[in-house]
């Protein structure tokens, strides 16, 4: 499975973003121009120690990433979609794609897509929930339906032989 942040500008949400894909051995694609420097501390702290766990990928453009991942089923996630995120079929080599923190997507990729948009339901007048947890509503639904492929459901701190929380 793969997220790919398409121009995120804030260090701490993209952090955050890259704790979630190492916790979940979901790959993670950033495409150019980042808001920030990859060496900016807040992004770091909000990774914590957990980058070298991450599978990261570093694309100029989101052709480059469409190029690389032909075939694969793409999600784009935007408030002004029809479909719910709950409604998809995900499988394991879905592609999530979210815009940058304050446009979103663009309006011609989302257009050239609209029948592979999704959204997250929220209450009138909310614009937008915050982009690292929204990541992580999609992500754990794709996660969900794919019955949490090699992952334990108690983490680090299972007792030993214990597969369950």
């Amino acid at each position: 499975m793969h997220i790919v942040l398409v121009e995120p500008e804030i260090p701490g949400n993209t952090g955050n973003i890259a704790r979630l894909c190492a916790g979940t051995g979901i790959e993670l694609h950033l495409v150019r121009p980042l808001g920030f420097s990859t060496d900016d501390k807040h992004l770091k702290r909000a990774g914590l120690d957990y980058w070298h766990l991450v599978k990261l990928h570093y694309h100029d453009s989101f052709a480059d990433v469409q190029q690389q991942y032909a075939g694969a089923p793409f999600y784009f996630c935007t408030t002004k979609a029809k479909h719910s995120y709950a409604d998809i079929a995900y499988t394991s080599n879905s592609v999530l794609v979210f815009g940058k923190e304050t446009a979103g997507l663009s309006e011609a990729l989302l257009a050239a897509n609209e029948e592979h948009t999704i959204r997250i339901p929220m209450q009138a007048g909310a614009r937008s929930l915050n982009l690292s947890n929204a990541v992580a509503v999609v992500a754990y639904e794709a996660l969900r339906q794919n019955s949490f492929a090699d992952l334990r459901l108690c983490g680090s701190g299972c007792p030993e032989g214990a597969d369950t929380i």
